[in-house]
């Protein structure tokens, strides 16, 4: 059975069992018996999703759309499985990121390149191509209706050249991929909870995230709904948190750039010293808060040594 979380406005979040519990949420938007899915996770999560769909007396063939953040495969990689199963659906998706859903030869080698073909399989199953004819290319601006329900595509680089924000008119909120951050379930401090930047390879850039953000502020939506994981509140509090750590992660890099062969081990261990001091500071509330961070810390540090490669 899948853990299917309620908020108001029809809007669910189903935990997609992505590595761990509570790491990547599939998200639903449901209006008037039509569904639009905000990101996939992988080929495994799709019984989850039938699962919440059938618990909410919903056919696969009301699902209308399934929208794609990004292309990054957490977030897409069961979007050609979910096309199949669901015969009425459009995708909807950044231009950038279209030819890859219809042929993702390119993408999953890439993939297969950084795991090894094995693990790359074990996370995220074989892929499977969509139909170009079933393929919306969504840029800035983009609107699609659900049942009467306005959604709005925002083009939001600094993450990915490829990654959109949905924003749902009818509740006022975003769905925001990985360009707000990421938020640890586990780190909630009396329900507050703590924001993190993504700084993975190999598109990050820190001006377009940082107007990205402050672009996703200036909507003042009272929530915004994360692929890592689901709502957060204090949107703005988060903001603040999230434009000052982007800085910092950026002047961990910057420090090292001249750091020779051994400069990725050494911008490695200054993010872990910035996680030190939010630990600290936000007084997260587990022993084994490292293990919760490290495969996001390790992969940040990559992206950030990238940057500065393209950067020089």
């Amino acid at each position: 059975m899948s853990d299917l979380i309620r908020y108001d406005h029809g809007i669910y979040a189903i935990d997609s069992g992505y590595i761990r519990p509570r790491l990547a949420a599939v998200h639903l938007i449901v209006e008037r018996g039509q569904v639009a899915i905000v990101d996939t996770a992988s080929n495994a999560c799709l019984p989850r999703v039938l699962d919440a769909l059938a618990r909410l007396d919903l056919a696969p063939d009301s699902v209308a759309y399934v929208f794609l953040t990004h292309i990054h495969l957490d977030h897409a990689g069961g979007a050609g499985a979910m096309m199949r199963a669901f015969p009425q659906a459009r995708l909807i998706v950044h231009p950038r990121g279209a030819r890859h859903m219809a042929d993702p030869t390119k993408l999953f080698a890439a993939v297969q390149d950084v795991y090894g073909a094995a693990e790359a399989r074990h996370l995220y199953g074989d892929p499977v191509p969509i139909p170009a004819e079933r393929i919306q290319e969504a840029g800035d601006g983009f609107s699609f209706d659900l049942a009467g329900r306005t959604l709005v595509c925002l083009d939001t680089p600094g993450h990915a050249r490829h990654h959109l924000c949905l924003l749902d008119t009818r509740s006022g909120c975003l769905f925001t991929g990985d360009i707000f951050g990421m938020s640890f379930r586990e780190l909630d401090v009396n329900g507050r909870p703590s924001i993190i930047p993504t700084t993975s390879p190999s598109q990050f850039d820190p001006l377009p995230m940082h107007r990205s953000v402050d672009r996703i502020l200036a909507h003042r939506p009272p929530a915004v709904y994360l692929t890592h994981f689901a709502q957060v509140r204090e949107v703005a509090r988060l903001g603040d948190d999230l434009h000052r750590l982007i800085d910092a992660h950026v002047a961990v890099a910057e420090r090292e750039r001249d750091g020779g062969p051994e400069r990725g081990a050494r911008i490695l261990a200054g993010l872990w010293g910035l996680m030190e001091q939010e630990a600290e500071q936000k007084n997260w509330p587990v022993d084994h808060w490292r293990e919760v961070v490290r495969s996001d810390v390790e992969i940040s540090a990559q992206g950030l040594d990238h940057w500065l490669g393209q950067a020089s």
